[in-house]
């Protein structure tokens, strides 16, 4: 569904499981910079107003998901530690496709934002799948699906404002550097990590 070059390995949701208070803040924190992302292109693309429109509902509701990722949080006696930073997302921004003028500038945004809703989707399903922990499995599941709808709708408006340009082409470039990016991830107690 997703076409990514390189599926996770499960035991990722093992050494994941090993500490839950650090994945669980590691993704509150992807769900705020989600939030804050959907934010930052609707502050720099306020004239187009179907993308505003869903991308507040998607900011919502990624800000939801970083309120439910904390209730859990504090319902297990854990704390919220501090920001993470997210090395994968770093270095996927810095690969990402760049140039062009305005046009070409949303289309390259949206189409990051959809891998990275993408690779996020993957991983709570590994999750859901594989983690032991009833409670957890179920919320990541019920992410899973959530996340699927916020890749598409990236990929959508990606396609909706890219006329003229061949955005499939950008997104199977996308999926290619990001095949190779992750190879070097999956390893740490973070979602992307």
């Amino acid at each position: 569904m997703l076409g990514l070059k390189l599926a996770t390995d499960p035991r990722w949701a093992h050494l994941a499981e090993t500490n839950i208070e650090e994945i669980l803040t590691d993704h509150a924190w992807c769900e705020q910079k989600a939030a804050t992302n959907a934010i930052t292109i609707i502050a720099g693309n306020p004239e187009h107003t179907e993308l505003v429109t869903e991308l507040l509902l998607l900011a919502q509701e990624e800000l939801d998901h970083f309120r439910m990722v904390h209730d859990i949080i504090k319902k297990r006696g854990y704390t919220l530690g501090r920001e993470r930073k997210d090395s994968y997302v770093n270095e996927l921004f810095k690969a990402r496709i760049k140039g062009g003028n305005r046009q070409q500038s949303l289309v390259n945004r949206l189409l990051f934002s959809a891998m990275i809703e993408a690779r996020s989707c993957e991983r709570f399903k590994v999750l859901s799948e594989n983690i032991k922990d009833e409670e957890l499995s179920k919320f990541y599941y019920q992410l899973m699906v959530s996340e699927a709808g916020h890749y598409t709708t990236f990929l959508g408006f990606a396609r909706k404002y890219g006329e003229g340009l061949d955005v499939d082409k950008q997104w199977k470039e996308l999926i290619e550097i990001e095949g190779e990016i992750i190879q070097r991830y999956g390893k740490s107690e973070s979602i992307h990590g």
